[in-house]
């Protein structure tokens, strides 16, 4: 009880700060230099990301992003954003590239996979590629299904005790389940949970000023330094000790940080947000909804409404920002040494080119080619099938569980986040 009750007091303090956030408290000074062209990567229509970026796509899947004093060019065509995500020695993922961009400091890089080049990449992610195999990640199968079904007493005990019977699907359902699977995962206490979450939010909210996101990573950095120094002491069962145990004289603590600061933000926020995300949309289509709760082996319907749900909603908006190391091109478009490349990951996913109605959610449509949900390349997120066996596991047990499941408000009324590169829903109100 005192660990479930640590969960609500950490997720309370969460959403109060993200609501005091909006009581006018927010630095928009870097959203006032910005032209309403550059910001269009990250703008949505509830689910959907606004037709303005689509039709863009269709006519320049390569163009120049209206930024004043540097050229950005975005890449929102499918076969274009391949080619960018797919080529490590035209594009750096360097952090050193970002010194000075936004306020942000040589100290303040994350480290980690997603901000670092070969042959770096190439050792970080052959220490940590085995324990993100299936057969090892299959370990946690067992304790993926408890936590969820946790996780939905708690949300049932929710709606109990509320006066009008609602509860916040995200506060009680879609933030905890990840939260613990990665808790699981890395070895870190349940009692420590508190602090990353809430930096994992702050550096995705793009409202916040890009100052406040290099400051969350900050602070991020400065408490995981302190979880890497205490299984250098006492190496745990979890992911960190393993790393400590076998791999100890060949990775550095700064590494260990970075690594862990990558799995925590990586698989935290992105997969709330597609718990939530893929919640609404089976409430507001009951097919779907009916057609995983009714089968006799929901994980054969479950699988590949994950894997469309992923494409379609393609919650990373965009990939980490690429760098040309010399003049290239891309899509025949020429790019010159230095500039910076981004990608409209949700864009790339509705490509036309990749089938017919991409804009529709169709759980039966054969796979006419891998989504970018998860990224492509050297770059793939390396938690992929991690996330993939939460939702699995999730959406079943929660349909049969609570077959009268529904909003308890109207979907207008739901509040999606505005400019954050995870794209999600803060609340979402539900009646059981």
């Amino acid at each position: 009880m005192s660990v479930r009750s640590a969960i609500a007091s950490w997720l309370t303090r969460l959403y109060f700060t993200r609501l005091r956030k909006k009581g006018g408290s927010l630095d928009l000074s870097i959203l006032s230099k910005l032209p309403e062209g550059a910001l269009l990567p990250l703008r949505r229509d509830g689910v959907d990301p606004v037709p303005e970026i689509g039709a863009l796509r269709d006519r320049e899947p390569v163009s120049k992003l209206p930024i004043p004093g540097m050229t950005v060019w975005l890449v929102s065509g499918y076969d274009e954003a391949k080619e960018v995500l797919g080529d490590a020695k035209a594009f750096s993922n360097d952090f050193r590239h970002l010194v000075g961009v936004g306020g942000a400091g040589a100290d303040q890089n994350p480290g980690g996979l997603g901000f670092c080049d070969p042959p770096d990449h190439t050792r970080l992610r052959r220490l940590l590629t085995p324990e993100f195999t299936m057969r090892r990640l299959s370990r946690l199968t067992p304790r993926i299904h408890a936590i969820v079904e946790e996780q939905l007493a708690q949300l049932e005990k929710a709606v109990a005790e509320s006066p009008d019977g609602t509860a916040d699907l995200v506060e009680h359902f879609a933030m905890p389940v990840p939260a613990l699977v990665i808790c699981e995962l890395l070895g870190v206490p349940y009692e420590e949970r508190d602090a990353f979450q809430q930096f994992s939010v702050a550096r995705f909210d793009v409202l916040g000023g890009a100052g406040a996101s290099f400051g969350a990573v900050s602070a991020s950095l400065d408490y995981l330094r302190g979880v890497v120094a205490e299984q250098r002491r006492n190496p745990g069962e979890g992911l960190l000790g393993m790393l400590v145990r076998e791999h100890g004289d060949n990775i550095t603590d700064e590494e260990l940080t970075g690594l862990a600061d990558g799995v925590l933000t990586g698989g935290l926020e992105t997969t709330a947000s597609m718990l939530a995300l893929g919640t609404l949309i089976m409430m507001e289509d009951r097919t779907h909804f009916e057609a995983i709760r009714e089968a006799e082996d929901p994980a054969t319907v479950a699988a590949p409404f994950v894997d469309e749900l992923l494409r379609h909603l393609t919650v990373v908006q965009t990939a980490f920002p690429r760098f040309a190391r010399a003049d290239t091109e891309i899509g025949g478009v020429g790019i010159s040494s230095g500039d910076i490349v981004i990608v409209s990951l949700s864009a790339a996913d509705r490509d036309p080119r990749l089938g017919e109605d991409m804009d529709a959610f169709l759980p039966a449509r054969p796979p006419a080619a891998s989504h970018l949900a998860f990224g492509y390349g050297i770059h793939r997120c390396i938690g992929a099938e991690l996330g993939k066996m939460e939702l699995r596991a999730a959406f079943p047990q929660l349909v049969r569980r609570f077959p009268e499941l529904r909003l308890a408000v109207p979907s207008s009324e739901l509040e999606f986040r505005k400019l954050s590169i995870v794209y999600g829903v803060d609340t979402l109100p539900v009646k059981l």
